[in-house]
């Protein structure tokens, strides 16, 4: 262990767990970051991750979640919103029920009712959402500007009362004007009450410098904690948060493998991940069981991920090309992290498997009849890997054991 701290310290590009890029560590390229001391992760799976279009999380999978959840050490867990229904209340004060070692939060509209029901579930905090941009509150809300004023300073200042840690959460940010936004934030920090400000891209339509722009503004203005809560819509999610971070964030918003309203939530694997490997921040979270948390989301939401999805998918160490597989017979045993940028026993992932298909090579066959006991010669060799190419085209996927060895037996019942 010690030698592996010491290695991290020397090169924290590339340890026994991991091997990226040395440039993401250059001084032309870190001069201008200024994260906090620490970042916490404040999951939103239970809450924002069920608002998929089918998911249903019913009490017993929320409280598996949660369990879960606190188990690999994520700080905080927003758990839902008791006012979605009489099943999400009891969810909610169950979980509070079972002690566990994150902070349990819920989510609330900016009403005095929302945040008592918040109260009765014994939570430690809050979220409390109100619209931001001048054309949601007056197109889709239908509200005069004045409402989108009046309702969260009083619902923040009851919570404050409440003695509930209170995060002012405001809905489709990105879209506001910057002036506007930030003197309804000043407003609600001074007349009512906030703990902490979360930046919302609700649509997911801010680019990577934009969020590091939208960061450095806030805080030049906003004293308090801020959070992030990054939608992926463009697929910039992950890099959004990282450069709010880098910028100064101190709490993630993400869910377990993405899931959430639209095309989903920042993910939480790939940010945690990016943050440990790439700019040297540890969230302090038990990455070996990444694996078992994302397997548990996915069965109880329904929804799985792509097979290739970045260490969590079935087949993220899965090698088919005979290229990739001649690499792995020459150094994974030695050198991991040579062809893997993160071991895949570090995220708690099963370990590389080869398969057997059309971009197949001779290493390939050379691997499968070792283990299958079957002996070639270097001319049947190429004959098998020919008639496997051919198999696996006409069929369309890769093949299994069986269709292998039998394509084996009948290249060495022709010699």
């Amino acid at each position: 262990m010690n030698d592996t701290i010491q290695s991290k310290k020397a090169q924290p590009w590339k340890t026994d767990k991991w091997h990226v890029s040395p440039w993401n560590y250059l001084e032309e390229v870190t001069r201008d970051f200024t994260p906090p001391k620490k970042v916490k992760i404040h999951d939103v799976t239970l809450r924002d991750g069920e608002q998929q279009a089918g998911i249903i999380f019913t009490k017993d999978d929320k409280i598996r979640i949660a369990e879960k959840l606190s188990e690999i050490g994520v700080h905080r867990i927003e758990t839902g919103m008791p006012a979605v229904s009489p099943n999400d209340e009891a969810a909610i004060k169950e979980i509070v029920k079972r002690n566990l070692n994150s902070e349990i939060f819920c989510f609330s509209r900016c009403m005095v009712d929302d945040v008592k029901r918040a109260v009765d579930c014994g939570v430690a905090g809050i979220i409390i959402e109100i619209p931001s941009s001048t054309h949601l509150i007056e197109q889709a809300y239908k509200w005069p500007l004045q409402k989108a004023i009046d309702l969260p300073i009083r619902a923040t200042a009851f919570a404050k009362e409440q003695g509930l840690y209170t995060v002012f959460f405001t809905i489709d940010a990105t879209r506001s004007d910057l002036n506007w936004l930030l003197d309804l934030v000043d407003r609600v920090a001074t007349e009512g009450h906030m703990d902490a400000f979360t930046l919302v891209d609700t649509f997911g339509v801010l680019s990577p410098q934009a969020a590091t722009y939208f960061t450095r503004k806030v805080k030049e203005r906003i004293t308090k904690p801020l959070e992030i809560h990054f939608h992926p819509d463009f697929g910039l999610g992950v890099a959004n948060t990282i450069n709010a971070v880098l910028a100064g964030a101190e709490v993630i918003h993400t869910t377990v493998t993405g899931i959430g309203e639209r095309a989903g939530n920042t993910p939480m694997e790939e940010t945690v991940l990016a943050l440990l490997t790439m700019y040297g921040i540890d969230v302090g979270i038990d990455y070996s069981k990444m694996n078992e948390l994302s397997k548990l989301v996915q069965e109880l939401s329904g929804v799985e991920v792509l097979p290739g999805r970045a260490f969590i998918g079935d087949e993220a160490y899965t090698i088919e090309s005979g290229i990739v597989t001649g690499w792995y017979k020459n150094v994974f045993e030695t050198n991991p992290t040579t062809i893997f940028p993160v071991h895949p026993d570090f995220v708690g992932h099963e370990k590389p498997k080869i398969v057997m298909g059309k971009k197949s090579g001779l290493d390939n066959i050379d691997i499968w009849s070792q283990k299958l006991g079957i002996e070639l010669d270097e001319g049947e060799t190429i004959d098998v890997l020919m008639e496997v190419k051919l198999k696996s085209h006409d069929l369309k996927r890769v093949l299994s054991e069986d269709e292998f060895r039998k394509i084996a037996d009948s290249v060495k019942a022709k010699k």
